[in-house]
């Protein structure tokens, strides 16, 4: 083995120790999913009853109980200068420019999914991640900073050309825990508190007019697409020092145009591969919930199995991280369709990702894409491009592994429930015609799969006896 073959070697082994540990985690994932179920179902119970004994709601108004947020970015922005204002004249002028800022504000944390926590006088505070739990809450913050800025920039730059009077502003960003508690019954609104409140408010005093500046907890989740510059450090009781950074632009390599302002499709597709965990968790969740129950087989389980797999098999085919997400998205959804019955289940299927993935920031050119996967695992399987081959490979990778005969029998007792399949005799003489005539379409699944799958026929052929 040559160096160049062994560096490849060592990479995916590398990620395949690293998707071990993936699956690991997505199995803890379950196992709370399955107890959050299971306390749901409680609270439901508990529900039904306060109705049936004529439980009134809470008046509007009315203290709710905190909503707990392991991770949220809060940011404080800081009209620089505008306290100092005393002439009443210009004071009513300038309260109306205020205004103006502050309704851009509004569209910009609506425009990346920012919740609003409310105005301070001329500091405006918003939050990431509240009320909807999401993992790009620190980039969604700092995406809506920049655009801030800019835009305040550019109005300054409008107002000293008519020689008129502008400010500056002053930001500051931190990421935490936080306890947010509902506010309203109509019109609900948040309002947040904790230490990572007041952390992020003492990064906006700490910044500097026309700067973002930002904890090294937000720092370490977005210094991957962003230039930044080193702030000094800031004592934190019970924390030492903290340190700041001021977040200067999008990374070349990340950005369409020369301000950095613009994320590329490259951007996009790594923060959907981060954002991926979110839907994930949410589809999982589904899947577990309104599957029917006789599907032993087609459960979150096999969708977790797929989802790795395709990733495995897309690494060592080499396929890149646009054509990764594809893959993983599509085995996420295949089999979502089987909620509403097995015929045809794969369109359904695509009519589910049809209407999630708008949501996540999928183009329609991607989700065509993802739904044109998840066909090409209609049995039999006729791939035609390499993408469409992973998935059928990941789809039956089962035919060639170690544990291939108690998942067959899951889908055997999948098929009886249904008086579909009514002898385990005949059942794995099919099997074994099955395994005969099937064959992986990639090298990367032939090479881990093929020669396993031929102990299979095997295995499986003295398990059948004559009639």
């Amino acid at each position: 083995m040559d160096q160049k073959q062994s560096s490849k070697h060592d990479e995916l082994l590398a990620r395949i120790s690293a998707l071990v540990k993936e699956n690991k985690a997505l199995e803890d994932q379950l196992n709370r999913l399955s107890a959050n179920f299971e306390e749901l179902l409680k609270e439901n119970e508990k529900l039904k009853y306060q109705i049936a004994q004529g439980a009134k709601e809470p008046e509007t108004g009315t203290k709710q109980d905190s909503l707990k947020f392991k991770m949220a970015t809060v940011l404080f922005a800081n009209i620089d200068g505008f306290a100092n204002l005393t002439d009443s004249e210009l004071s009513k002028q300038l309260m109306d420019q205020l205004d103006v800022v502050f309704m851009e504000f509004d569209k910009i944390t609506e425009k990346y999914k920012i919740e609003k926590i409310k105005t301070i006088g001329d500091t405006y505070m918003c939050a990431g991640g509240v009320p909807v739990k999401n993992s790009t809450n620190p980039l969604d913050v700092v995406l809506a900073a920049l655009e801030m800025q800019s835009f305040l920039e550019n109005l300054r730059e409008q107002y000293q050309k008519e020689n008129k009077y502008f400010w500056g502003i002053r930001i500051g960003i931190h990421t935490g825990p936080v306890a947010a508690t509902v506010q309203g019954k109509k019109k609900i609104s948040y309002d947040i508190k904790g230490e990572t409140v007041n952390i992020a408010s003492r990064m906006e005093a700490a910044s500097q007019s026309g700067k973002i500046n930002i904890s090294v907890m937000t720092y370490e989740l977005i210094k991957e697409y962003f230039t930044c510059e080193y702030n000094g450090k800031m004592p934190v009781k019970y924390k030492g020092d903290l340190e700041m950074f001021f977040v200067k632009r999008i990374k070349k390599a990340y950005t369409e145009n020369r301000d950095g302002l613009s994320p590329n499709d490259v951007f996009r597709t790594r923060y959907c591969l981060r954002q991926f965990a979110d839907l994930q968790e949410i589809i999982l969740d589904k899947l577990e919930k309104e599957l029917p129950s006789f599907l032993f087989y087609h459960n979150y389980k096999h969708t977790i199995d797929v989802v790795t797999q395709a990733e495995l098999i897309g690494w060592g085919e080499g396929v890149t991280d646009e054509e990764i997400l594809l893959l993983k998205t599509a085995a996420l959804f295949h089999d979502t369709g089987q909620i509403y019955g097995s015929k045809d289940h794969e369109m359904k299927s695509t009519l589910i990702a049809r209407e999630f993935l708008p949501k996540y920031g999928y183009s329609l050119e991607h989700i065509d894409a993802i739904c044109d996967i998840i066909m090409a695992t209609k049995l039999p399987p006729q791939p035609k491009t390499l993408l469409q081959k992973i998935i059928c490979d990941s789809d039956l990778d089962y035919l060639g592994r170690s544990d291939f005969i108690p998942v067959s029998n899951t889908l055997y007792k999948e098929l009886n429930e249904q008086g579909i399949m009514n002898s385990l005799n005949e059942w794995n003489k099919i099997q074994v015609k099955f395994l005969s005539s099937h064959q992986f379409f990639t090298n990367t699944a032939k090479s881990l799969r093929e020669v396993n799958k031929q102990e299979q026929i095997e295995r499986i052929m003295k398990l059948i006896t004559e009639d």
